[in-house]
């Protein structure tokens, strides 16, 4: 089989960025209810003023209902300030990520200042002050100056929430109004939020944990990830982190009474034991870990257990909905003919035919998904009318040091609007349902971008990303960086947030397809030069 590689340095734009017997305890019982979850423009922002919440009966009795109580954070970063995020400048990261925020929930109110626009005796000044008083969580980032030091020290003291990274050690770090010791134990910032005192640690070593852990892996969903964790935790419940929050002995009974041979047959087989105590190490919502740790370690006994626990008896009691935001519209013409259905399908076949699958991925935005390496998407047609199947495969590095391939089926219908589809599959005992979007595919199907957004149900896992695809895996040439730039715009995505797929040693990939398969209606890839 020919093998198409690239593994040349990305295009300009990129080359400067450095690149889970009969008889079981209750105690191992409660840590499978916890387990299983799967997985430039600088302007000033918006202000959006509020009225503030007093103390007194009457205001109480009056206090809006929770999902109405507005979010406030305010972000301070060092002036001309870097990131690891392909050294996109910190200002810029936080003001995508306020933007983020509201995705999520749209009285999540995030300002953004550099530690330069706080000091002195302005407009500016006099609203960085004002929000700080109304602020739930303060963020500092990258801020070493001294008198900035001071400044953020004399003036947030009142707040009730403080994270600091990659800043200096003498700024205070709070967790639900205690101040927590500042201890650096090798982050990407220097600084971690360390666990508080004694009397505090139960109460909140898995904030602290999940937030250091995320805040590490240095991309743009676990910085919102990050922030979540604590409104979740100190604020008001989040929605999609709800799985946080313990059933207690309801789970417990759930799965005793309903999946006992399953539990059974997962403790006596070596991969999915292993793919349990893997997972309890993970935050219930990371899902950057959780998925780690399924695809390391997947085996039928595991897709069995997952099947009883979570798909058919919810033990879990969850109910995650797959994301509105960002709504991302479908190219509406190709070759200069408005897109139809079958043509939107061919989009999806791509090379097929002509190569031996559709499209390879050269980038991904989602941390958990799209950063496999060698990933190589089959779509094709089935023998039944109007039926479509998607089969990625992609290399997995597990836990372990193995080097191994995996592959999903998922079934694919046509959306309302020619360009969008609707995914389901079930991945290893839990069924995912997503939409994606052709968001743009070129004329000589030289590359494409896809667009997805996704939820776990039963997993309480809602996720989004995008994948640029390409024949080979390389990135389009020069002349088409412009084209993926406006793409990836349409998307709310960044070049910073996207990262580049390893298709550097990708021999003998698995990629037969069913006998009875059928490829493109209308495109002739053959006649492509």
């Amino acid at each position: 089989m020919t093998t198409l590689s690239n593994c040349a340095a990305p295009p300009s734009f990129l080359r400067r960025f450095p690149p889970s017997r009969r008889c079981f305890s209750s105690r191992t019982a409660r840590q499978f209810s916890r387990s299983v979850t799967y997985s430039p423009n600088r302007r000033r922002p918006s202000h959006c003023c509020s009225s503030a919440v007093t103390n007194n009966d009457a205001a109480a009795a009056a206090a809006p209902p929770e999902s109405e109580i507005p979010v406030r954070i305010v972000a301070v970063v060092g002036e001309g300030s870097v990131s690891p995020l392909k050294s996109a400048p910190w200002y810029d990261v936080m003001l995508h990520t306020a933007k983020r925020l509201k995705w999520v929930d749209e009285g999540y109110e995030m300002e953004v200042y550099t530690d330069n626009a706080c000091r002195g005796e302005n407009a500016i000044t006099h609203q960085f002050h004002h929000d700080l008083r109304q602020a739930d969580i303060l963020l500092v980032v990258a801020v070493s100056d001294q008198e900035s030091i001071k400044l953020i020290q004399s003036s947030s003291q009142d707040v009730a929430n403080i994270i600091c990274f990659d800043s200096s050690p003498s700024l205070p770090n709070k967790l639900g109004g205690s101040l927590v010791q500042t201890k650096a134990v090798g982050s990407i910032s220097g600084d971690v939020i360390p666990l508080p005192r004694p009397e505090k640690v139960k109460e909140s070593e898995e904030v602290a944990k999940s937030v250091n852990e995320a805040w590490s892996r240095r991309n743009s969903d676990d910085i919102r990830f990050c922030l979540l964790v604590v409104v979740n935790a100190y604020v008001k419940p989040v929605p999609i982190l709800k799985n946080l929050r313990a059933k207690g002995f309801s789970t417990l009974s759930c799965m005793v009474k309903n999946c006992g041979p399953q539990i059974l047959n997962c403790l006596l087989d070596n991969n999915c034991r292993k793919a349990l105590q893997c997972l309890n190490n993970c935050s219930p919502v990371d899902q950057v870990c959780n998925y780690k740790c399924i695809a390391s370690y997947e085996s039928r006994e595991l897709e069995e257990f997952s099947l009883c626990v979570l798909q058919k008896h919810n033990c879990l009691e969850l109910d995650a909905k797959i994301p509105d935001k960002p709504f991302v519209a479908p190219m509406e013409r190709f070759r200069g003919v408005e897109l139809d259905h079958e043509t939107a399908e061919d989009l999806f076949v791509g090379w097929l035919g002509r190569l031996e699958w559709s499209w390879r991925v050269v980038a991904g935005q989602n941390p958990a998904y799209d950063q496999f390496p060698c990933q190589y998407q089959l779509f094709y047609r089935g023998r039944a009318k109007g039926s479509l199947w998607y089969e990625p495969v992609f290399q997995v590095r597990t836990l372990d040091g193995d080097l191994v391939w995996r592959r999903r089926r998922y079934r694919v219908k046509r959306g309302t609007r020619p360009g969008t589809f609707y995914f389901s599959v079930l991945d290893n005992g839990v069924v995912s349902n997503e939409t994606w979007t052709i968001v743009d595919v070129a004329d000589d199907l030289g590359w494409g971008l896809f667009h997805y957004h996704g939820a776990a149900r039963v997993a309480g896992q809602s996720y989004t990303g995008a994948v640029l695809v390409s024949p080979t895996g390389a990135y389009p040439d020069e002349s088409q960086l412009g084209k993926v730039g406006s793409a990836l715009e349409k998307c709310s995505i960044k070049e910073w947030e996207v990262f580049d797929v390893d298709n550097c040693s990708c021999e003998n990939p698995p990629l037969d397809l069913p006998e009875d398969s059928r490829l493109h209606s209308k495109l002739n890839v053959c006649e492509i030069l």
